[in-house]
């Protein structure tokens, strides 16, 4: 499996735990700050790689030294960095996250360079040569680059997938339905099948998404698991029964584990098996990076864990 791994990319600061911000000048101890890569391409891409996928990874990044520890954390993961293309006029994309003590994670975002990518940046040889693409956040650089890339992906022979950043009552049908013909696996979750359809109930916002063209979608849900729709029908897969420590990366996580079923040929359900699983594995620890687990790892936690009711 060969993926190019394509859009937002993040550096996450994440500090646990934190039930209030000091007043002030005010200062608190904490147990844990660390910084990870992260991103709805970044964050899939670390993994794609943990789960034995060879993963390219394209986006904008700053020339800064944010840019050179993102570079640096991918790297260290096994991810082709050669076509990150660096701004030196535009900071890389970074968040503050303070974890509350439950795992939910409050964000304060940068944008930087994620906005600035276009079509002039693509490497359209290496995308060819993949089996999948993986498009993250094409909600940033504007649905016709989004087409164009996801368009000559298919023309290829190329999976394509496509995970979402922006909140769901920031989004729009219109930000997405030029690029939906050419998407086989949209992921997004509940909130953003919501506002981006502009529908009240779950699956039929899901299906708007397959009616203009979209193969499959799997909305994940948090704690209440993902659902499927696709044109056969709607079935739920549940999340599994862990002790959460922090949800940084979920979502990415859940991304990466379902793909890689989706490489290796199992059914729709199978791979979002796999991609709860690595969710899950994920969760119990600090950030988008955590966890030292492969696929047999992630099949192991699978078919030894409890779902959650």
């Amino acid at each position: 499996m060969k993926v190019v791994t394509m859009g937002v990319h993040v550096l996450d600061v994440l500090v646990r735990p934190v039930e209030a911000i000091p007043e002030g000048q005010g200062a608190t101890l904490v147990d844990d700050i660390r910084m990870t890569a992260a991103g709805t391409a970044g964050g899939t891409a670390l993994t794609l790689a943990k789960l034995g996928a060879s993963v390219r990874s394209a986006g904008a990044i700053g020339t800064d030294p944010t840019g050179d520890m993102l570079v640096q954390l991918l790297g260290r993961a096994g991810i082709d960095t050669e076509f990150l293309v660096r701004r030196a006029d535009t900071a890389t994309s970074a968040s503050v996250l303070p974890i509350r003590p439950n795992g939910d994670r409050p964000s304060l975002h940068l944008l930087g360079a994620n906005i600035t990518y276009g079509l002039d940046d693509v490497p359209w040889e290496a995308l060819a040569e993949a089996t999948h693409l993986h498009l993250g956040g094409p909600e940033l650089i504007g649905v016709d680059v989004a087409a164009r890339v996801l368009s000559y992906a298919k023309e290829h022979g190329v999976v394509t997938s496509v995970d979402l950043l922006a909140p769901g009552v920031l989004g729009s049908f219109e930000q997405l339905a030029a690029a939906l013909p050419y998407v086989d696996h949209l992921l997004p979750n509940e909130d953003q099948v919501l506002g981006f359809s502009g529908e009240d109930d779950l699956v039929t916002g899901a299906r708007r998404f397959l009616d203009a063209g979209a193969g499959a979608v799997a909305v994940t849900r948090g704690g209440d698991g993902a659902v499927l729709v696709t044109a056969e029908g709607t079935e739920t897969v549940p999340a599994f029964e862990i002790d959460v420590v922090d949800t940084t990366g979920c979502g990415d996580a859940f991304s990466a584990g379902f793909l890689r079923g989706v490489g290796l040929g199992r059914s729709p359900r199978e791979a979002a098996v796999l991609g709860s699983a690595a969710a899950a594995l994920v969760a119990q620890g600090l950030g988008s990076d955590h966890g030292d687990f492969d696929l047999q790892t992630a099949d192991e936690f699978a078919a030894t864990h409890k779902p959650r009711p």
